[in-house]
């Protein structure tokens, strides 16, 4: 992916070990807060393409993300989502599928424009690659349930995987939202409450697992989520590839 511009920021693919130590240096920040030196590292940065964000007047790393590629369903598990989601039913997926991992924004960056440059260097991978399935874990920060029930209701009612691709349960703690919650919930509350990431999945037309793995060790709550890319809505299509352009 050649360089991508959007107003003041710019998207690259890492093309060199400083690019991804970079990236794991920003990966330790954003997740577990600590700036001291300490890197956010596990075996699947090697197989990984890096996707880095700048700025590009200060040259400062803003986001990064990255692309594990699959050939078929048959990889699915080598992903990173496969130790902690039973994903059995998408070994049958024929079509070409990539994992988006990692995903983090500069806890001191809130500029919007930063996950579209983002989306839209997703866009150019998806296309230059020939993927049909994109999917990965879509983050809750912290492991209480509690501020995000109108959110899980809302993934509920609105947004579980088909019942061909579903993922079963795998990790040893899980909240079983699509099983455990009545509650009928309250819309501004869970839109609030939604990640941003997992908004755009959303909004792409993507689905969730009918529950959410208990990460402890990057305390979270995650949920398995995947887009298949030709059920994009094609205005939606239009505009991230518009913003690439």
């Amino acid at each position: 992916m050649a360089g991508l511009k959007m107003g003041r920021y710019v998207a690259r693919q890492a093309d060199h070990a400083d690019d991804i130590q970079a990236a794991q240096r920003l990966r330790q920040l954003a997740f577990h807060g600590d700036a001291n030196g300490a890197l956010d590292v596990d075996p699947f940065d090697d197989i990984c393409a890096h996707i880095l964000v700048f700025d590009k007047k200060s040259d400062a790393l803003v986001c990064c993300f990255r692309m594990l590629p699959l050939a078929t369903g048959h990889d699915i598990s080598r992903s990173y989502s496969a130790q902690y989601y039973e994903l059995s039913a998408l070994e049958s997926f024929e079509g070409s599928m990539v994992e988006m991992g990692r995903f983090c924004v500069h806890p001191g960056w809130t500029d919007p424009d930063i996950l579209r440059v983002a989306w839209a260097a997703m866009t150019a991978y998806v296309d230059d690659n020939n993927i049909e399935l994109l999917f990965g874990c879509s983050s809750f920060k912290g492991t209480d349930t509690d501020p995000y029930l109108d959110a899980f209701a809302v993934l509920r009612d609105r947004h579980l995987a088909p019942k061909r691709w579903a993922a079963r349960v795998k990790a040893p703690k899980v909240f079983q939202f699509a099983k455990r919650l009545r509650r009928k919930p309250d819309l501004k509350n869970a839109q609030m409450r939604m990640p941003p990431l997992l908004r755009t999945y959303l909004m792409m037309g993507g689905w969730v697992s009918d529950h959410a793995v208990v990460d402890d060790q990057m305390n979270t709550l995650h949920v398995f989520t995947g887009v298949e890319i030709r059920a994009i809505p094609p205005a939606r299509k239009r505009l991230l590839r518009a913003l690439g352009s």
